[in-house]
């Protein structure tokens, strides 16, 4: 037992006084002589004896009546240590997108925040934390509307990243008893673990788990382009039942264009095609109904108006293979020779090449380099006779580049770097039974770019990356027949393609995307991006020719853009949630303890309630004091 107010227990000494009085009686008895009284000697020495027993007894109550009051004025109680300590409780909440599952017509996160405002008193200060938001220190009225309209989340955090999260919101007092509440799915993907914040923190976990466990995604789409009038648009899904035939939907805008059916395999995955019309805009929405998650439904794609690279070459060579390569309905291209070429146009083209030019001048150097700054793309091929001072002044501005000897051997190009962004979706897989193509002479490189292609002993062949690239070799028939060659076409293509990044059919939330609008903005201007009253400004950089706009955190919901300036659209960009959350499966948390674990809210929330409780005894004692004063009332009447 132990008292709230210890020290008025000292109070229990006073009960000495009176018991020294009953002990010491300081009254004196005189003596008064009477007749002979001898019969009644018995009579008195009987009533002296009862009256000594009834005042110990009246003294016995009173003592104990004092007592009692002392003791319910002290507030005696028993509880346990964790009871009488300053308590601390954190709470994660997951609103990731696999709590959309529903359980009793609810789904799992709309359930946890009811039972939560249920079961938290309306005075009990505490921090609560989701996937993207924090309060801390807060009562349930001050968040409950914001909990009541908390939206899902893309973004799950992982178990260390929670447990450093709720680090941050306790206190560094070590003398509280600190709570940790797990409310989530568990999903396997959380990376739980046994292993605690430390000593003083108590971790509960509360598994909330939908009745079914089936969901179908839309997972990806991918277009493939077609020289006929109609191209192939494939859908890949997932989460199926084997021979199940799900209906899905393809939308243009609001308008329903196509519909098929999803057959699923036995591995619950499907795969629908569409055909729809090549070289036309589209933006497309696929659409099924799934009654499990529903983020997952539904699938934004756009397809825009291609933009035309704009390639120049400045070239003393009279071939024409670059201009084959570069056709009118992808590419604007310009050949020019060296005596005739305009500086004032470079800056108004995606790809400057350099084609067996035997000297750079001095004043095209620099025009280039300031070319490159602003994000163009520069490709040197070098003449089999070329003046090494001058490619070497201009080639030491990227990697570090020096053209050092210039040699006669007859090479073939052996090595493809398969993993290089050139060649990235190439090459289906590995190739090494290839008919490479071979030079006669070559200039030896050194260089800090990367090697693409290489020649027998591993000497450069094509080198460089991002924005700059270069051959070690002239391409004139007479020295290579490299322009014979079928990997001529997709390592110029892509040089030139990747000058400009257009974007793709669509972009993931939450990873960081790049994309580039060929338009000449002023220095002032910005391009700014919305959809239905959403709007955000991206982080842009701004070149003479283009703007490279560059997403990571925004925007936050999925959907298909406009990207804007000044109030016109230019070009769409469709935005999807990534598929994590798509696949529920769950971890077995079967290893923890029973008193960490809670079937619901409301059981955690009793389980903590009793082991906090504490049970208070200065009532009883106020009963006993009465009934103390009852029993001396007894004593008083009816003990003589």
């Amino acid at each position: 037992m132990q008292f709230k107010h210890p020290e008025i227990l000292w109070a229990l000494v006073l009960l000495l006084i009176p018991l020294l009085i009953h002990l010491f009686q300081l009254r004196r008895f005189k003596k008064t002589p009477f007749t002979n009284v001898a019969m009644l000697q018995k009579v008195v020495s009987e009533s002296r004896k009862s009256n000594t027993l009834k005042k110990w007894l009246l003294l016995l109550t009173r003592l104990l009546m004092l007592a009692a009051l002392i003791l319910a004025f002290a507030q005696p109680f028993s509880a346990t240590n964790t009871a009488l300590r300053q308590k601390e409780t954190v709470i994660y909440l997951d609103d990731s997108f696999s709590m959309q599952a529903k359980k009793n017509g609810l789904s799992l996160m709309e359930k946890s925040i009811q039972d939560l405002l249920k079961n938290i008193g309306p005075e009990n200060t505490f921090s609560l934390f989701t996937n993207e938001r924090t309060f801390k220190n807060v009562t349930i009225k001050d968040i409950q509307n914001n909990l009541l309209s908390l939206p899902y989340s893309h973004k799950q955090l992982n178990f260390e990243e929670i447990k450093l999260k709720a680090g941050t919101l306790f206190s560094g007092i070590n003398t509280t008893s600190k709570n940790l509440i797990l409310i989530s799915d568990f999903q396997t993907r959380m990376g739980m673990s046994t292993s605690h914040l430390d000593s003083v923190v108590n971790i509960y976990y509360v598994p909330i788990r939908p009745r079914e466990v089936q969901n179908v995604s839309i997972d990806s789409t991918y277009l493939e382009k077609s020289v006929t009038a109609q191209s192939k648009l494939t859908t890949l899904l997932s989460g199926g039942l084997d021979s199940e035939n799900l209906p899905i939907s393809l939308y243009n805008g609001d308008t329903l264009i196509a519909k098929s059916s999803a057959d699923f395999k036995a591995n619950g995955t499907a795969k629908v095609e569409f055909s729809i019309p090549s070289n036309e805009e589209l933006n497309g929405h696929l659409r099924i109904a799934d009654n499990s998650l529903t983020y997952d439904n539904q699938f934004f794609f756009n397809i825009n108006k291609k933009e035309k690279i704009k390639v120049l070459t400045i070239s003393d060579s009279d071939s024409g293979y670059l201009e084959r390569l570069f056709t009118q309905d992808e590419f604007i291209y310009n050949k020019h020779p060296l005596t005739q070429v305009d500086y004032s146009i470079l800056d108004q083209q995606n790809v400057v090449i350099l084609d067996n030019l035997k000297a750079i001048p001095n004043s095209l150097q620099k025009v280039l380099r300031t070319f490159k700054e602003d994000g163009g793309t520069l490709i040197v091929i070098p003449a089999t006779e070329s003046d090494l001072i001058s490619y070497n002044q201009f080639l030491s501005n990227f990697f570090a580049t020096r053209f050092i000897e210039n040699v006669s051997l007859n090479k073939k190009v052996t090595t493809i770097s398969f993993q290089h962004p050139l060649y990235k979706n190439v090459f289906e897989k590995e190739v090494y039974n290839f008919q490479y193509p071979s030079v006669k002479q070559f200039y030896k490189i050194q260089s800090r770019a990367p090697k693409i292609l290489s020649l027998e002993g591993n000497e450069a062949f094509l080198s460089g990356n991002d924005g700059f690239y270069f051959f070690s070799t002239s391409l004139e028939i007479g020295n290579s027949n490299f322009k014979n060659s079928p990997l001529i076409v997709p390592t110029f293509y892509n040089m030139a393609a990747f000058s400009l990044k257009a974007p793709e059919t669509y972009f993931t939330l939450g990873r960081t995307n790049t994309i580039d609008i060929p338009i000449d903005l002023g220095n002032d201007d910005i391009l700014n991006v919305s959809k239905d009253g959403y709007e955000f400004i991206p982080l842009q950089q701004t070149f003479p020719n283009k703007v490279r706009l560059t997403f990571g955190d925004t925007p936050t919901v999925d959907g298909i853009f406009s990207i804007n300036n000044e109030g016109d659209p230019l070009k769409n960009i469709s935005f999807n949630y990534p598929r994590n959350e798509s696949n529920l499966s769950y971890f077995d948390i079967g290893f923890i303890e029973s008193k960490n674990m809670q079937d619901s809210i409301t059981s955690l929330f009793e389980f903590l309630e009793a082991e906090n409780s504490i049970t208070a005894y200065w009532k009883w004692f106020v009963i006993l004091a009465l009934l103390l004063t009852l029993v001396e009332v007894i004593i008083q009447k009816y003990v003589t």
